[in-house]
């Protein structure tokens, strides 16, 4: 289908004339590419307030540089400026976990690096604070959203206060922001004195202008400057940033800062249906702004022919972001809106036939809630499934089927496939409902057999139980045991499909033993691995947290993390055991931690560091998961983003 300039959302005074504009009410600023998708966050919040009457403009990836011309195009809103700096944070986006430049920008056309400063939510909230400075600024994405509190920040090495005080910003509406921003454009256009009461937004304010005061219901956290003094005031805080973000009624959060206070309203309640429905089916062209033409945005060219069904994890990952921006609750779409999505991607001009993904945060998390909803609005856990599957969750997935059944039998699809990550602790648990556990062993054979597309991507992330506690994922036993269901339903199906581990090296907890003994197992299961990850500190997870105080926020234990550049390098070396290159210095780091035992399980010959003679060849027998170069690429990322594997 050809679409004309005026199905986007206008980016220049050009396009603004096309339409017969002479104001905007709202103006936003987003450093990805403009992509009318709704995986991506500026065209959601663009879309949702266009349907509400308002007249938007989208300005992607402004030159921050020179005259500031792009941020003064369109000239003054009548209502605000927003800043939506992108689907991944813009740091994750630009840096590998050792801090080198990525090989691409993936949200940039031809995956350019030049096209978004670090920190765009400062950058360009400075650049407009001081070209408007009567204009209110309101942040959203991911990069605020994760900033709302005192928060450690990876690159820079320290802690930083909440992302309002060093940009100058009025306003954070965090999480998915549709509802905040909605209320919030009706409050203004109403009055210009900024509203303090929508639920889900951030602002700050002196003690004595907090409205209603400060209530006994608030919880109110160490100060910033105590969190400077005392890591462990951190790590206390956030235990209760962490649970209110995933409550169904959560209390209000403030921190002093500076003199004043960073005031978190309560978020508001998970999206129904309908409202999830409402947000997909506004008019996306589903395309790259004609600006792009022939050029090409990788996170649009892996995310074209999917389709996402549903927001929310309640996996409860220590180094995920999904439940702070996102929730753990799930809140799903019809089968109608699903459906009616499936259909326009098959209109694509160059859809073949088959769906990449049909999935979101996780895989297999459609249609599941509590079984007693008033026992989930008082429920504090972070995780539904960590340490163990809540007994009031329905994990049934009959409902995910019907979706899988209903979208193969759209004329034009041939296959399905599920790229996203899926939850196999699910699979394999055994509840009290037996129509349960039937759908769970139907959706597996399923999964196998219809919409892997020669290659299933798990999560196990570790090998070390003790580590997989931390990292809030079930016992490596339960790999095990979906392996061998999924080897035997392979060879009853005649299918020779592969199945592809993630694991993260460095992970707060782990130490050099227990990548060596992963070394061990993982070449026992005969897998060269090619998913691999160098534990990445983002704000707002609890494994951040954890990497930089030194202490479980939960329990104020004290936990190692491996830290400077010699000590990651040390555990990510047994992810590539097989690498002849890598021998010489697995031998010897295997001897200094006094693991020598290890040497003959990796090795069919033991290397002599002492030996002048060339060292042996490694074991070099036919395993079927060849290894590719790993280049520290971000996997998907959690909101906005594309689908982020977990």
């Amino acid at each position: 289908m050809e679409y004309r300039l005026t199905d986007f959302l206008p980016t220049t005074k050009k396009e603004l004339e096309l339409r017969g504009w002479d104001e905007l009410d709202i103006i936003l600023f987003s450093a990805d590419a403009y992509v009318d998708h709704p995986s991506f966050g500026a065209a959601v919040i663009g879309r949702t307030l266009e349907a509400a009457g308002y007249r938007v403009a989208i300005v992607p990836q402004p030159d921050w540089h020179g005259d500031f011309r792009d941020f003064k195009k369109l000239g003054r809103p009548r209502l605000f400026f927003g800043v939506a700096p992108g689907c991944m944070d813009s740091m994750v986006n630009k840096y590998t976990a050792n801090r080198r430049l990525r090989s691409e920008d993936a949200y940039s056309p031809d995956g350019r690096h030049d096209l978004r400063p670090e920190y765009p939510t400062i950058v360009y909230t400075k650049i407009l604070k001081q070209l408007f400075p009567d204009v209110p600024v309101i942040l959203g994405g991911i990069e605020a959203s994760l900033r709302r509190v005192t928060h450690y920040d990876y690159w820079q090495d320290c802690l930083r206060k909440c992302i309002l005080c060093d940009s100058g910003a009025d306003m954070i509406t965090y999480g998915m922001g549709e509802k905040p921003t909605l209320e919030l454009a009706s409050q203004l256009s109403e009055s210009p004195i900024l509203p303090r009461d929508i639920p889900q937004t951030v602002y700050l304010s002196r003690k004595e202008d907090i409205p209603g005061g400060i209530r006994e219901d608030d919880i109110v956290l160490h100060s910033h400057e105590q969190c400077l003094k005392d890591k462990r005031k951190q790590a206390e805080n956030f235990r209760y940033v962490e649970e209110q973000s995933n409550m169904m009624h959560a209390s209000r959060l403030l921190q002093g800062v500076d003199g004043r206070y960073v005031v978190i309203n309560p978020p508001y309640p998970p999206m129904t249906t309908e409202e999830l429905d409402a947000s997909f089916d506004l008019p996306y062209t589903r395309q790259p702004h004609p600006k792009y033409k022939g050029k090409r945005i990788p996170a649009y060219d892996m995310i074209k022919h999917s389709v996402n069904i549903h927001r929310g994890c309640f996996g409860g990952c220590a180094f995920c972001t999904i439940s702070a921006h996102q929730g753990k609750f799930i809140s799903c779409r019809s089968k109608e809106s699903i459906l009616k999505e499936v259909k326009q991607v098959v209109e694509m001009p160059d859809f073949k036939g088959y769906l990449s993904d049909l999935g979101g945060p996780s895989a297999n998390m459609y249609g599941m809630h509590g079984k007693n909803l008033n026992a989930c609005e008082k429920c504090k856990r972070p995780s539904c499934i960590q340490p163990q599957i809540c007994p009031n969750l329905d994990t049934n997935h009959q409902k995910l089927l019907d979706i899988y059944h209903a979208v193969d039998a759209v004329k034009g699809i041939k296959k399905s496939f599920i790229g996203s990550g899926v939850r196999y602790d699910l699979l394999l648990h055994r509840s009290k409902d037996e129509a349960s556990n039937k759908a769970a062993m139907e959706y597996t054979r399923e999964l196998i057999c219809k919409h892997v597309s020669g290659r299933l991507k798990v999560a196990p992330e570790h090998t070390s139980d003790r580590v997989l506690r931390l990292m809030r994922k079930p016992s490596f036993q339960q790999f095990y045991e979906f392996k061998r269901i999924f080897d035997r339903i392979n060879r009853e199906e005649n299918l020779h499909q592969q199945i592809i581990p993630y694991f993260i090296s460095s992970h707060p907890g782990c130490q050099e033993e227990d990548m060596a003994e992963l070394a061990v197992i993982t070449k026992q299961l005969d897998f060269h691995l090619e998913q691999v990850q160098d534990f990445t500190p983002t704000p707002m997870t609890v494994a951040t947290e954890t990497w930089y105080t030194g202490y479980d926020p939960y329990t104020l234990e004290p936990v190692f993390s491996a830290k400077s550049q010699r000590e990651k390098l040390a555990q990510r070396q047994y992810f590539f055991w097989y690498k002849p290159e890598e021998r010489r210095n697995i031998e010897q780091s295997l001897r200094r931690i006094g693991r020598a035992d290890l040497i003959s399980k990796l090795y069919t010959n033991t290397y002599h560091p002492t030996s002048n003679t060339q060292r042996p060849t490694p074991n070099t027998q036919y395993a079927p998961h060849r290894a590719k170069p790993n280049r520290e690429e971000p996997r998907k990322e959690k909101r906005g983003k594309p689908h982020r594997h977990k």
